[in-house]
């Protein structure tokens, strides 16, 4: 059932929002990681003319992992940003009073995953113990993945971090260098393929088929940013949000927008993966029945909880109030989601 517990973090946040030209046209946007499937939301938005149609002049760069987009937000080299939700909820839960809000939730359910492969012998969690697991700090299966050490039991003593750039992350475990990664099930599953590696040949173990049960990526910026540019927030809530939804309609259309970045891009496999973010993470049952970014007060405290657990935050008072607000969200009508098309 909705509830109002965004009440509080809109009232301190701003006035109501006006039908008026944006108060900041030009903004930055930090996406997550490289410009692939699930990022050509936003690329298909920037050709289609949504940014443009609300007053907007947006810049959107790639992103390094979503543990570094929370501190390209909360630094202010850019504006606003797209990640996991669950390091900015850790930086918001250390960090009181410089708290990120998430104005848009993207993904419903949690792209985090252990990815490893057959050859591997490993098929189930505990075997990660004694073994090599591999990923950049700032990549969010890795941040989170303390919460998965709680919820299986595992311990975390007997598993040996390997770091690299991002880059060689599924190369390295292809190789045969580390055991396993941890990532976006879009990222990793997909970037094996393209390896070689056959669909077969991937072991996926998704965190929240494992106890965490998690939002995923998210729109969020500073209170202060929001607080200062409501109309310039909301512009760009609506223009992504169409962005969603003409990207549900048109995914090919939406995959080839990648073009624009990377002339070389495989569309093929790019519209996979568009297509395994949509129908996973995004057309769930909750947002096909009330639209997207309908955020239940339960599951957001309960992802609060595991966050400040898995972390050690002591004497958190962060609510779900402070971590999301709806705001800024176009009426729930405009965001009830079509079909998906192919």
């Amino acid at each position: 059932m909705k509830t109002a517990f965004f009440v509080a973090a809109a009232l301190a946040l701003a006035t109501p929002v006006l039908a008026q030209a944006p108060e900041q046209p030009n903004v930055r946007l930090s996406l997550d990681w490289a410009f692939q499937g699930p990022q050509s939301v936003f690329t298909y938005a920037a050709e289609k003319g949504f940014f443009r149609q609300e007053g907007l002049n947006v810049t959107i760069d790639r992103g390094m992992g979503s543990g570094d987009t929370v501190t390209r937000i909360a630094s202010g080299a850019y504006d606003m940003g797209f990640g996991d939700i669950n390091p900015m909820i850790k930086f918001s839960a250390e960090n009181p009073g410089r708290e990120l809000t998430a104005v848009y939730i993207a993904y419903e359910q949690a792209a985090l995953a252990v990815m490893t492969l057959k050859r591997t012998g490993i098929t189930n969690l505990k075997q990660l113990e004694g073994r090599k697991l591999g990923a950049p700090t700032v990549d969010a299966g890795r941040q989170m993945f303390p919460a998965l050490v709680q919820a299986q039991k595992l311990d975390p003593a007997k598993i040996e971090w390997v770091t690299m750039n991002a880059p060689l992350r599924e190369p390295m475990l292809y190789r045969g260098e580390v055991d396993a990664i941890t990532g976006f099930i879009t990222s990793g599953i997909f970037s094996l393929k393209a390896l070689g590696a056959k669909d077969e040949d991937i072991v996926t173990f998704r965190y929240r088929e494992f106890g965490v049960d998690v939002y995923s990526s998210a729109i969020y910026t500073t209170q202060d940013f929001a607080a200062k540019n409501p109309r310039t927030v909301a512009a760009m809530v609506r223009a992504i949000n169409r962005g969603m939804k003409e990207s549900i309609l048109n995914p090919r259309e939406a995959a080839a927008s990648l073009k624009t970045r990377d002339q070389l891009v495989d569309l093929a496999l790019e519209y996979d993966r568009l297509l395994l973010s949509l129908r996973e993470l995004v057309m769930t049952p909750h947002t096909l029945a009330n639209g997207m970014s309908d955020v239940r007060e339960d599951k957001m405290r309960e992802n609060i909880r595991i966050v400040n657990e898995a972390f050690e935050v002591k004497n958190s008072t962060l609510t779900p109030g402070k971590v999301f607000t709806d705001r800024f969200l176009p009426p729930k009508a405009e965001r009830m989601l079509p079909q998906l098309g192919s």
